[in-house]
């Protein structure tokens, strides 16, 4: 699935960021090169461990530390001690599994299991006992897990955006851990449900004690900064409202709003653009024109400050939100079988757990921020559809690739206004109809943000082409047998009874601003609210719950602690941020003229 990054506005600037952070960092890789080359000369280091995510190019990192490296020195890569390609990929077989469209997560494993590290420490011994004057520069993941007694080693690791880490990927350029060169074959099962995890332990380990960071999210401008700073930056900035860069993804309804709204150049349509979560990277100024670009899950440094001690401690290592804006406007009228996103539902957390070894199962609302004529919500079944019927219809439609003709009498057609609120619990067959911006407020089920949503039914058409910029791609796959078994057959009188919802309560009312609330339904992990205000608007996190807010009237506002002016940002129309829970009360400031409304999602517990 292509994607399109955004960069507009989503600068995290931190005031008065202290002169050494920028005065410290080293831009560009020949200069890296020269002061790494420096570093190992005048400190007499024996080991260099250049470690870090998989789909870094340490090959050009290492290239260009030789060319400025005075003292003698052996170079090696990693891969040489990882277990050969057989054996690891005997060991992915348990989470890659023999579903084509989910794995197992192996949120158990290390990067040990795949690394001869005895072996690995007695080559090395012996290298250095036999020439005492050599320095060995280790390269690629897992590096930083020599273990040589009294011996000065200097760790850096290599980060880079998840995105960046996807276009690799899918430009078949991904280097695996027992090889020096890219796979075209590798598969994205192999990082979702096994790589991810064990690069993610290693780092969340060596982030602890390494001595550098590198930013490798763009070749062209690789940074370095010494952890101390690193560690300096992330303490500080878990105590902004923090910016991501959105994502947009064309797909089968593909719309068109995006383009009154947003410059993303090359997107030919838009489905899902998402404003927040945890597989989002973050840019970060540091001073002087210095942008480090990195994962947000970074700032789980400090999980009790970022999202709050219960989500910290009931689902470690976890940033538990999505937040997306579906596209559904068309500039001329289009059929339902266009408009529509495909039939689909959603696991809970029992299933992913029994099934798929997550923490958490797949919640899900839909905001109407925007409607247009026709706009409509598919949720639940008419009260009298036949459902052993409607599922054989969709097991034989997934098998022979004809269409359903008459799946208008199984699945119920909501019309939509603005402000109306769908509650999209697991087990509940729901989908974007259409003639309507919705702002997609979720939970997201891993820490590497896989996507659990179960297609049963997608109207047989093709998908988006990107190559060909049109609708001539090949149709989606169904995930019929998943999506039935956790299928509570919802009917439309439940549906409005329980879950859409129109009119949100006042919980909070003042001459300035106001906040509501909608009802929630039990199972629902979180609570969402709006505020709304002409000039000014108060609001706290209690220093316990993350608030995640999207602007969705107005044009822009600032989001500002009132403890501490400092920590701030603003945001624009259709953008979101992340308030930290230790925010505590802040006030939001409209920087234009108009009404302004932001649409909240929190945890319900604190």
């Amino acid at each position: 699935m292509p994607l399109y990054e955004c960069q507009s506005n989503a600068l995290n600037r931190i005031e008065n960021a202290p002169i050494h952070w920028a005065n410290k960092t080293v831009t560009g890789i020949e200069r890296i090169a020269q002061f790494t080359a420096s570093e190992i000369e005048k400190s007499k280091i024996k080991i260099v461990a250049i470690d870090g995510w998989l789909g870094v190019n340490f090959s050009e990192i290492v290239s260009s530390l030789r060319d400025f490296l005075k003292v003698d020195a052996v170079f090696l890569s990693m891969h040489q001690f990882y277990h050969s390609e057989e054996i690891i990929r005997n060991y992915k077989k348990e989470f890659i599994t023999d579903d084509a469209a989910f794995g197992w997560s192996n949120n158990n494993g290390k990067l040990d299991d795949l690394i001869d590290l005895e072996r690995m420490d007695l080559f090395i011994q012996n290298l250095l006992d036999n020439s005492n004057q050599t320095t060995l520069i280790m390269y690629g993941p897992g590096s930083a897990k020599i273990n040589i007694e009294n011996i000065n080693i200097l760790r850096i690791y290599c980060d880079m955006s998840q995105q960046k880490f996807l276009w690799k990927m899918w430009e078949g350029n991904i280097v695996p851990f027992f090889s020096e060169n890219p796979d075209p074959n590798y598969h994205w099962k192999e990082y979702y449900y096994n790589d991810f995890y064990l690069l993610h332990a290693h780092k969340k380990n060596l982030i602890q004690y390494f001595d550098y960071y590198i930013d490798c999210s763009d070749n062209a401008d690789l940074k370095i900064l010494p952890a101390y700073i690193f560690h300096e930056i992330i303490e500080r900035l878990v105590q902004y409202p923090i910016k991501q860069v959105k994502i947009f993804q064309p797909g089968p309804w593909g719309a068109y709003r995006y383009k009154d709204l947003f410059d993303v150049p090359g997107l030919g349509c838009n489905a899902w653009n998402e404003l927040a979560g945890p597989e989002l990277n973050i840019l970060v100024e540091i001073g002087k024109d210095i942008i480090i670009n990195m994962p947000v899950t970074n700032l789980l440094c400090h999980a009790e400050l970022f999202v709050g001690n219960h989500i910290a401690k009931t689902l470690p290592d976890m940033l538990p939100f999505d937040v997306w804006l579906n596209d559904g406007y068309f500039p001329d009228p289009v059929p339902q079988e266009r408009s529509s996103m495909p039939i689909h539902n959603h696991p809970s957390t029992n299933y992913v757990s029994k099934n798929f070894n997550e923490p958490l199962g797949r919640y899900e609302t839909y905001y109407i921020a925007e409607a247009y004529q026709g706009a409509n919500t598919l949720m639940g079944f008419h009260e009298n559809a036949d459902y052993e019927l409607w599922k054989e219809k969709c097991y034989e439609s997934e098998k022979n690739g004809m269409p359903i003709e008459d799946w208008k009498n199984y699945i119920k057609r909501w019309e939509t206004n603005v402000g109306d609120l769908f509650l999209i619990p697991p087990g509940t067959t729901h989908g974007h109809g259409g003639n309507q911006m919705v702002l997609e407020m979720d939970t997201s089920a891993s820490p590497c943000g896989t996507e659990y949503s179960y297609f049963m039914y997608d109207f047989c058409r093709p998908s988006w082409d990107d190559t060909k910029k049109s609708m001539t791609g090949k149709p989606l796959k169904m995930h019929t047998k998943h999506g039935f078994n956790v299928d509570e057959c919802r009917r439309e009188n439940w549906v409005k009874e329980n879950l859409f919802i129109r009119q949100p309560k006042v919980i909070h009312w003042t001459k300035e601003f106001a906040i509501d609330r909608y009802n929630s339904y039990g199972p629902m992990p979180f609570e969402i609210e709006r505020i709304h205000f002409t000039k000014r608007a108060e609001y706290s996190t209690y220093g316990k719950f993350m608030h995640i807010p999207t602007l969705t009237v107005g044009n822009n506002v600032l989001i500002r602690s009132k403890k501490n002016q400092e920590y701030s940002t603003s945001i624009d129309i259709w953008q979101a941020c992340l308030i930290p829970a230790c925010f505590g009360d802040y006030e939001i400031i409209n920087l234009s003229e108009g009404l302004c409304t932001l649409v909240l999602i929190r945890w319900k517990i604190g």
